[in-house]
């Protein structure tokens, strides 16, 4: 059990931050709104032909000029995390049977990582965070606009009724958007729930998650 002290740590810490809950593939924010999150891939344009370069442009214009909702697009800079592969490379080195092969995988492991710590190696992960918020719809009455913007700061809590009712609208919009960035030849895949879990773990811990991974949703156990 947490000690008074921590507890009220937690608490003044999930005080700032506008998230509700994760659940469902999606998170639900203080307000009631929702958001679905999409892991999209890179496309280096630089290298594509005139043509190419042509369609991709006027795929995303068309893919602006349809665009009836916010989006908010996030790029995020991380260290490259290789500790996987150096854990295989080990791995493979331990069960080595030829030792001129043995030597040189423990060399190569120590060059890979010497060269990753050295360069100080990037990656980036490019996000599109879709949100849907029934008080912005456009059937939505002026009248409940205006008495929103009074209560934006208030905790809502949705009945499981109202939440699936958002979510399938939020989803629509989802497609919407794979369907868009397909056109322009980006894959993009939906976070799940514990994906978004670690995402938003790794974003505001930055210095520990690397230490402090987490455990699979499905792994968690509730102390009473």
């Amino acid at each position: 059990m947490p000690t008074p002290a921590k507890k009220n740590k937690q608490q003044s810490v999930q005080k700032y931050l506008d998230i509700a809950e994760i659940k469902d593939d999606c998170v639900v924010m203080k307000d009631g709104t929702l958001r679905s999150v999409l892991l999209v891939s890179s496309i280096n344009f630089s290298l594509k032909s005139d043509e190419e370069q042509n369609a991709i442009v006027s795929a995303y214009i068309s893919f602006l000029n349809f665009l009836e909702f916010p989006l908010q697009i996030v790029i995020q800079s991380r260290a490259l995390d290789i500790d996987g592969y150096l854990d295989r490379l080990k791995k493979i080195e331990k069960e080595q049977t030829n030792e001129l092969l043995k030597i040189q995988t423990a060399e190569y492991r120590q060059y890979v990582s010497e060269l990753v710590q050295l360069g100080d190696i990037m990656t980036k992960r490019f996000y599109v965070v879709i949100p849907y918020n029934p008080v912005s719809d456009r059937q939505t009455s002026w009248f409940r606009k205006f008495l929103a913007i009074f209560s934006a700061a208030q905790k809502v809590k949705l009945n499981q009724t109202e939440f699936s009712k958002r979510r399938h609208f939020l989803f629509q919009r989802v497609e919407h958007i794979l369907t868009g960035l397909n056109s322009m030849s980006l894959k993009a895949v939906v976070l799940d729930t514990q994906s978004l879990i670690e995402l938003y773990y790794n974003t505001y811990n930055p210095d520990v998650a690397d230490k402090e991974k987490l455990v699979e949703i499905n792994k968690l156990r509730v102390e009473e």
